[in-house]
């Protein structure tokens, strides 16, 4: 190895560690490949962990039964609801925090997060309420058999009811990312992810004075370590390293704030309820083909989340890097980070989709060794993940729309391309046509191969770069 390669990877291995250490760097200036590296390292950890999370819990939860499974599947497939709240609320914070810290402006990045706070705590009662008093009815709605639902309504109740946890986790993570303190929301869900990993056996399977609660244990788990998280968030918020610094006196209402952040998060949350609408929408159609199938196909989509949440990270660091040059009045190299992330993107996702076109049997079979939910497992697997190279351009212009604080533009796609697209499809090619789950994988591949051309297209137009927050 010549001594300019020896040098090349030692720096790529000093910028690793200060982005893992979250050494304070300015997003608008300089290298726009070093920018996205500082900001993608820490993002794809961060989203690593909350996929490791996914698969530690459906591979425990496995282990329980088919409808402890099919439990988990219809139950997310709800909560999805929640997290299109959570994600558009974090989508305007993260947009708007980008925005004042690229214009240094530092009182107008704390009163952002203050705000997204408050909104999220007064979204999470609510939906939290829901949760505890219609647990049974919830999962009847989405097609649940009797047997499911007297085995599995504890976790729908322990995990919708404690949503707050779940809503603040995303919304302070976008606050940090969005001030460029990526690596601080990464250490957030190592420690959620952390605990969850150690508590899901203890209390699934029970250990010494510790009962087994079966599935509920699961969603006591999920609770406990994304709890202690949030509460690590503000304890960083207040007296940490995190480039905002908050103090109770900060915690009051104002109004101006409040409603630029609701009216940039309604895109979000309109383009996020389309997206998680549909997908309860496919979850419903899949409940029809029995509780192997539906066990099968949750076990597929925890797996491939395990791959989209780093591209998910790579996502986000394009969203910052947008957000803080848009800021910062250069709109010229918010498209140029744009290009380059979509581009590393790509090539990662290519090499995961050659890898579960090749080995979905084998992977699925890790966490069932039932013959039907290998099967259509598998197959879920390998038809949604030929579209990956898609995916990989989709999620990040998406993203940049969202750090640029045009969240109406993707609202408008995802309502085309799911509600008018997808869910039709699906329901006519496995249903009608009776091609059954076959035609729901084709249909999410199709759909998603269709946003990311639209996608691409409209980002071109550049209407993007005149967005104001």
């Amino acid at each position: 190895m010549t001594s300019i390669s020896q040098n090349k990877y030692k720096r790529y291995f000093q910028y690793l560690m200060a982005a893992i250490r979250g050494k304070e760097e300015d997003f608008t200036t300089g290298s726009i490949r070093k920018a996205i590296f500082m900001l993608s390292i820490p993002m794809i950890l961060e989203m690593l962990m909350e996929s490791t999370f996914a698969l530690v819990d459906i591979l425990f939860v496995s282990r329980v039964s088919v409808n402890a499974v099919a439990t988990v599947g219809l139950t997310e497939s709800v909560i999805t609801l929640l997290y299109a709240l959570a994600i558009g609320l974090s989508m305007a914070a993260t947009a708007v925090v980008a925005r004042r810290t690229g214009a240094k402006d530092k009182k107008g990045a704390k009163e952002a997060a203050v705000q997204a706070i408050i909104l999220g705590v007064i979204i999470s009662i609510v939906v939290g309420a829901i949760g505890i008093i219609y647990p049974k009815e919830i999962l009847g709605l989405m097609g649940g058999e009797p047997a499911l639902i007297e085995e599995g309504y504890g976790y729908t109740r322990i995990l919708i009811g404690g949503n707050i946890t779940i809503m603040l986790l995303f919304l302070i993570n976008a606050i940090f990312r969005g001030a460029g303190d990526a690596s601080v929301a990464m250490w957030a869900l190592v420690l959620s992810n952390g605990l969850n990993i150690i508590l899901d056996p203890i209390l699934i399977f029970g250990w010494g004075p510790i009962p087994a609660y079966g599935v509920e244990g699961a969603a006591i788990a999920t609770t406990i370590g994304r709890g202690t998280a949030v509460i690590a968030q503000f304890m960083v918020l207040f007296f940490g390293w995190s480039r905002i610094k908050l103090t109770l006196s900060d915690f009051v209402w104002k109004a101006k704030v409040m409603m630029n952040l609701i009216k940039i998060s309604l895109g979000g949350i309109g383009q996020f309820l389309i997206g998680t609408s549909s997908w309860v929408f496919l979850m419903r159609i899949m409940s029809e083909f029995g509780s192997d199938v539906l066990a099968g196909y949750t076990i597929s989509i925890r797996v491939m989340m395990f791959t989209l949440m780093p591209s998910w990270g790579m996502s986000n660091a394009a969203a910052t890097l947008v957000g803080q040059n848009l800021g910062a009045k250069q709109p010229e190299r918010a498209e140029k980070s744009v290009w380059k992330t979509s581009r590393y993107n790509a090539v990662f996702m290519v090499i995961v989709s050659a890898v579960y076109l090749l080995f979905a049997k084998q992977i699925i079979g890790w966490f069932s060794d039932v013959s039907d939910v290998v099967e259509y497992g598998a197959l879920s697997l390998q038809i949604i993940t030929a579209g990956y190279i898609f995916y990989a351009y989709g999620m990040v212009v998406t993203q940049a729309f969202n750090g640029a604080g045009d969240t109406k533009t993707p609202t408008i796609i995802n309502f085309f391309c799911f509600w008018l697209f997808q869910i039709p499809v699906a329901y006519f090619v496995a249903l009608q046509l009776d091609w059954g789950p076959i035609g729901v994988y084709g249909a999410i591949t199709t759909s998603e191969i269709l946003i990311a051309i639209v996608s691409i297209l409209l980002f071109r137009k550049g209407k993007w770069k005149t967005t104001e927050v």
